[in-house]
């Protein structure tokens, strides 16, 4: 896998993730949690690079969620963001899992399959315009909106 995080927010699509909240209902304002100092050291790394990379941009908004990290297995910090509040409110997709017959049945007759392993994939699913301010990010007195899907 590339070592790199993507360097531009993927192209648009016909459908672009969209985050349809149950009606009379407003985004979270959740405050930030406390960090030690090095996860306030790795918060603005990880910050900087998505910035750079245009996964996020700054924002101003009443809404946001907060920050908090998980040790991955290699001993760095894996960013995460609380989503729960939002969860609680986003209108569910009503539709059933497929079983693996039927994700199956359409390609019975393929010759060849692919495997695809994407670094941090779920950042390379654009959000529709107009709803990044639901996925918004709190972190001290500063807000930043994720263009990308985070931790969906």
């Amino acid at each position: 896998m590339p070592d790199e995080l993507p360097r531009k927010l993927p192209p648009k699509r016909t459908v672009d993730h969209e985050i349809e909240l149950v009606p009379g209902t407003k985004p979270p304002a959740r405050a930030p949690y406390r960090m030690s100092q090095p996860e306030l050291v790795e918060l603005r790394k990880q910050l900087k690079e998505m910035l750079e990379s245009g996964i996020i941009k700054p924002a101003k908004s009443p809404y946001g969620a907060p920050v908090l990290f998980q040790k991955k297995a290699d001993g760095s910090l894996r960013m995460c963001c609380d989503y729960r509040a939002l969860n609680k409110i986003t209108v569910k997709n009503k539709y059933p899992i497929p079983t693996g017959s039927g994700l199956l049945r359409p390609s019975k007759r393929a010759k060849y399959f692919t495997k695809i392993d994407l670094r941090s994939g779920y950042w390379q699913v654009r959000i529709k315009e107009g709803d990044e301010r639901r996925r918004q990010l709190s972190r001290g007195m500063e807000l930043s909106s994720f263009l990308s899907c985070l931790s969906a």
